[in-house]
């Protein structure tokens, strides 16, 4: 018998999964922050828009529970919105922050309770480990069900052009995530389709993670890919399948817990420079990359992917490099299913553009080394050619 090898997970010590919750938000923090009475809530200008942000609103206030609403999040946000943001927070003299919304608002959430209660810097914080002190109590809400951000412990900012940073700590893990899928019913089909699919890729690579794979992770993964698996499809055929839009949320936060301890790799590094430079959104771009990367990994992961092929096609059958293949084609069907792009030259991207890309994913050092491959730059280039 093989010992364990030692491992550790960390993750929220709370969350709540109820369709409707939301319209209750006021008197689920009560019971669970006593003491706040201000709060900001963070959210972004489409979202705000929907008019899903007024009943949450409105139970808050009825507790007691001052809230302004800060709402010009955008997409991959920029340094400047973080610091508007915090000084929104502490002109509010906010107690509590509460992010709304999709992965950008929940990791900007993040930040300024960070930030809006002690002199750090946001500039001081980039890198691994270094938050100091504590932080205000933090609620993540999600809007989408993908980047399980309302369960991990890293936001990402944008500080040049195409150039992105990361924080990661532990003071970024929130206090209470809650799960209601009304606030989702609104998503488009491709938002659907690109967030789910990029929840997917995160329980993937949690489960072929090179260093920090463990068996907690494991579980969660597979679980995350089975309700994703299942109910993608009818979710994004039909908008108002609540008990889809509740499976996917629940299996994007799954997944979220799953890479938060066993990081992503090669799809998101080959993904964030299509993002940055391109401006795909982010679900797409691991899509578009997703099965490129899967055929390269093969020969070193086909009999994990095997056992993920046994969740996501049951029916698989053949050698353990049949059965990966397998795998690798069910998320093609479903990209095909979903109608969202399958290549890099429907987001206006030429091969002139390759060699660029590949240069830019070779400085993705810290996901390439969770990779169960190595990958070269040659070895980028000819994923991106493939995926052209």
């Amino acid at each position: 018998m093989s010992t364990q090898a030692a491992f550790a997970f960390s993750t929220i010590p709370q969350f709540l999964s109820e369709p409707g919750a939301a319209r209750q938000l006021g008197e689920h923090l009560r019971s669970r922050f006593p003491d706040a009475r201000r709060a900001l809530l963070v959210t972004d200008p489409g979202f705000l828009r929907t008019g899903l942000v007024e009943a949450p609103l409105a139970s808050l206030q009825q507790s007691g529970i001052a809230t302004s609403v800060y709402a010009d999040v955008m997409a991959d946000p920029p340094e400047a919105v973080v610091l508007a943001a915090v000084e929104a927070a502490q002109a509010h003299r906010a107690d509590i922050i509460i992010g709304l919304g999709g992965g950008s608002s929940m990791d900007v959430a993040k930040l300024i309770a960070v930030l809006a209660g002690t002199p750090q810097a946001l500039s001081g914080i980039y890198g691994i480990g270094n938050v100091q002190g504590r932080r205000l109590p933090l609620v993540q809400i999600p809007t989408t069900a993908g980047t399980g951000s309302e369960v991990t412990n890293i936001a990402i900012v944008t500080t040049g052009a195409t150039t992105k940073m990361g924080v990661v700590a532990p003071q970024l893990y929130a206090d209470f995530a809650l799960l209601d899928a009304e606030l989702t019913l609104g998503l488009p089909a491709m938002v659907t389709a690109a967030t789910g699919i990029d929840a997917m890729v995160h329980a993937i690579e949690a489960y072929t993670s090179k260093h920090k794979k463990n068996p907690l992770s494991d579980m969660l993964a597979r679980e995350a890919l089975s309700l994703l698996s299942r109910n993608l499809i009818l979710a994004c055929e039909d908008g108002r399948n609540l008990a889809a839009r509740q499976a996917m949320l629940l299996g994007a936060m799954l997944a979220g817990q799953a890479f938060a301890n066993a990081p992503v790799a090669a799809v998101h590094a080959l993904a964030y420079p299509i993002g940055g430079v391109f401006h795909v959104p982010h679900g797409l771009s691991n899509s578009l990359v997703l099965p490129h990367v899967l055929r390269f990994n093969a020969p070193a992961a086909a009999p994990l992917y095997a056992e993920l092929a046994a969740v996501v096609v049951p029916d698989a059958s053949g050698s353990v490099e049949a059965r990966a293949e397998a795998l690798t084609v069910a998320m093609q069907q479903i990209a095909t299913l979903t109608g969202i792009q399958r290549n890099l030259q429907q987001v206006g991207i030429a091969e002139s553009d390759l060699d660029r890309l590949a240069d830019e994913a070779m400085l993705q050092t810290r996901l390439l080394g969770n990779n169960p491959r190595e990958v070269t730059r040659a070895d980028a280039r000819a994923i991106y050619q493939a995926a052209l």
